[in-house]
């Protein structure tokens, strides 16, 4: 599968904000974007108007960047959320939110998206009782989340659960630390989805 493979804080430097794609350092002094707050590239620092298309394309490859998707299966998720009743912006973030890689993320399993995402690959994780290595696939309402039997004992998780007793976790899942599992209570809210985007924005660009 295709995945993107450069150096990833580039995407932040491009989109002029942080988007945490490499845990730790995003926290530090180090990071690319404090000490470099203007895009990559030879004209980078150029001041350039931009239209309204380039406003909306921006908020759209922020949205990808932040979940780590690429354009054919975020279209994909465009249409999905189109179909679906309500408002379309929301349902759309709704669906990101959703999979598993970004569950994994938020229950505190990993220090970023990215990190999350090559955890599920490896399938340290299961759900509802089976694994699963698809860091795509999409949670519903009351399922189950667990780390591998087989996972358990390895340093690397059990210092990814330490890690997640203490942070924050949303309120539609439900940690339990102590045995490695976690529940879908129920299904985000857009106000319970703490990124930086403009969804109306991207509805708008796919809309033309």
């Amino acid at each position: 599968m295709a995945r993107y493979t450069a150096a990833v804080c580039r995407l932040c430097r491009r989109e002029g904000q942080k988007l945490y794609l490499k845990s730790e350092r995003c926290y530090t002094p180090k990071c690319p974007v404090e000490r470099r707050s203007y895009a990559p590239g030879e004209h980078g620092q150029s001041k350039k108007k931009i239209s309204e298309y380039g406003v909306q394309l921006r908020e759209k490859q922020k949205a990808r960047r932040i979940y780590g998707v690429l354009e054919t299966q975020f279209r994909r998720y465009f249409r999905l959320a189109a179909k679906k009743r309500g408002v379309t912006g929301e349902t759309l973030l709704q669906l990101l939110e959703r999979r598993l890689d970004n569950v994994v993320y938020r229950l505190g399993l990993g220090g970023s998206r990215p990190e999350a995402r090559q955890l599920v690959r490896h399938g340290h994780f299961q759900v509802n009782g089976r694994k699963v290595n698809i860091p795509s696939f999409l949670v519903k309402e009351g399922d189950v989340i667990a780390v591998a039997p087989g996972s358990r004992d390895l340093v690397k998780i059990k210092g990814l659960v330490e890690n997640a007793k203490s942070r924050a976790v949303p309120e539609w899942l439900e940690l339990d630390a102590e045995n490695m599992r976690a529940r879908v209570a129920r299904l985000p809210r857009r106000d319970e989805i703490d990124v930086p985007i403009q969804e109306h924005l991207i509805v708008e660009l796919y809309s033309k």
